[in-house]
């Protein structure tokens, strides 16, 4: 056999070419994504509802007792609320506050939560017992305390239209049986609650006092009537499912009397069985909110209603609440071994890790969608504010703040004042059958015409993008000041142990021709004069 032999140019003419080839491959993969987002600079800007940054605080777990309520910790106030608690939720600038549910509220009869001598009562829904220690005169104060608009929710589930009208007069009234009942507490003075939501969810067969449409529309309309009698300066919400069978007869009958519709939506129906999806699950659902905000906008034009009554999103998330074997229309044996089970459960809800990037980006997508229909969503409310799913996590000696915490504090408090619509082409992140844009953004200015702050989110896993900025016609160019919230993977997570892995950071950022480049799994609102 004749062997070949060795030519030391040609193998490492080879050897050459194949280098080039790897380096060439190399390099096409570390090019970023691109995305390019157009400001219309000469569109005319609109006013947002800061009530978007709105919270939610239901009697489950320990989102109240535990949570913003306990008044035998050192670190509570004289009036038992947790001051590290009030402090975070001051720096989360809440708008305005739902409570006092949720399920809870169609079996809550808010007269056993004021007054001196409070019962303990059954909470049929969580299968727990309630002290009514915190209640209306604790809500109140609590709201008065942070600053946020409180937004009562009617028991439309055991409870009944004139239960309803008494605690409006309890709150809002000068003379009356209920305002003296109010004054007779220690209150002289009016609560002034302008927001008032009647029943939670009746659409749904699990809730106590489910109502089909054909009782649930009148119903709503008589309980209108009767609260407006009681305080004709009331806005009134009413529960609605988001589809056309349940908004179009509701508003038939009661939109007359009403500022809003109230629809929910968690995007991980988690309810009864409990997971942990990754970023990639989660982040893939940024979309959903924008969609069936769009939906509802729909009905409402349909209706005859758009531009007359507006959309409160008074419930949302990224993941439904676990909660096993509940919620149910009886009260429970608190003995029982499965009752037992099913409460100790729900803890899975504190569980640090399952709270990474994909809830900060998701959170920061719906606030999008929120201010891209700013015509027609009014309120919002993250699902709960404390604890269970929501952005701060309270434990006995502090508290931490989630992911999306940073996110809601980003936007609360470092956008301006008025959207300015833009457009965006991006690239498409896929994941399995899904897919949705890389880059999602929002652009906001300030009253003068000056300031301008811009939020972009690079979805992507593990990509740093570089993303085109055009004001109108001409690219962005210079150094800015930005507020930037990434972290050391897309799964990173705040915990007891570690409160502070994903926390923004402000930096200076260089556009050259319009193009910056955005970190993966990032979160940056650049402020432009």
């Amino acid at each position: 056999m004749k062997r070949e032999k060795f030519n030391k140019k040609r193998y490492s003419t080879l050897f050459l070419g194949l280098l080039c080839v790897i380096l060439s491959c190399t390099r096409q993969q570390a090019i970023p994504v691109q995305a390019k987002v157009t400001v219309n600079t000469a569109a005319m800007v609109k006013t947002y509802n800061p009530m978007i940054f709105g919270g939610f605080l239901e009697h489950f777990g320990d989102q109240i007792y535990g949570g913003v309520f306990e008044p035998n910790s050192p670190l509570a106030d004289k009036d038992g609320f947790r001051k590290d608690v009030v402090a975070a939720l001051k720096e989360l600038n809440t708008t305005a506050v739902r409570w006092p549910g949720g399920c809870y509220v169609s079996g809550y009869h808010w007269e056993n939560g004021v007054g001196r001598n409070r019962p303990l009562t059954d909470d049929m829904v969580w299968g727990v017992q309630e002290t009514n220690t915190f209640g209306t005169d604790e809500f109140i104060k609590l709201s008065r305390l942070v600053g946020w608009q409180p937004y009562i929710c009617n028991n439309a589930g055991n409870g009944t239209i004139e239960e309803m009208c008494n605690w409006i007069e309890y709150c809002n009234g000068n003379t009356g049986e209920y305002a003296q009942m109010r004054k007779d507490n220690g209150y002289p003075n009016p609560m002034n609650v302008n927001i008032w939501s009647i029943g939670n969810e009746n659409y749904l067969k699990q809730e106590i006092g489910y109502k089909p449409i054909e009782e649930w529309a009148p119903f709503v309309t008589n309980a209108a009537k009767a609260m407006k009698k009681v305080d004709p300066t009331v806005q009134i919400s009413a529960a609605t499912s988001n589809t056309r069978e349940w908004i179009l007869p509701l508003l038939k009958v009661a939109g007359p009397y009403l500022t809003y519709i109230s629809i929910h939506q968690y995007w991980f129906p988690f309810w009864q069985k409990h997971e942990m999806p990754d970023y990639m699950a989660g982040i893939m659902k940024s979309e959903g909110p924008d969609k069936m905000i769009s939906d509802v906008v729909d009905i409402l034009e349909e209706s005859g209603y758009r531009g007359k009554i507006k959309i409160a999103f008074d419930e949302w998330n990224l993941r439904g609440w676990h909660h096993a074997k509940f919620p149910r229309k009886t009260v429970q044996n608190y003995e029982d071994p499965e009752v037992i089970e099913a409460i100790k459960s729900r803890e899975k809800n504190n569980i640090a890790s399952q709270y990474n990037m994909s809830d900060a980006l998701f959170s920061a997508s719906f606030l999008n969608a929120c201010l891209r229909h700013s015509d027609d969503v009014s309120m919002a409310n993250i699902a709960p504010s404390v604890n269970t799913r929501g952005p701060l996590y309270v434990h006995p000696k502090g508290i931490v703040k989630r992911t999306h915490f940073h996110a809601l504090a980003m936007y609360a408090n470092k956008l301006q004042p008025n959207i300015v619509p833009l457009e965006i082409a991006a690239e498409q992140l896929i994941h399995e059958e899904d897919s949705i844009d890389v880059v999602d953004a929002i652009a906001t200015l300030d009253e003068k015409g000056t300031t301008w702050s811009i939020a972009l989110i690079n979805r992507h896993p593990s990509d740093a993008i570089n993303c085109t900025v055009n004001m109108g016609n001409q690219p962005l160019k210079g150094k800015f000041s930005a507020t930037m919230l990434t972290a050391d993977s897309p799964e990173a997570f705040n915990s007891i142990e570690n409160p502070d892995r994903v926390a923004p950071k402000e930096v200076e950022l260089k556009f050259d021709k319009g193009i910056v480049e955005l970190p993966p799994h990032s979160l940056t609102i650049v402020h432009i004069e």
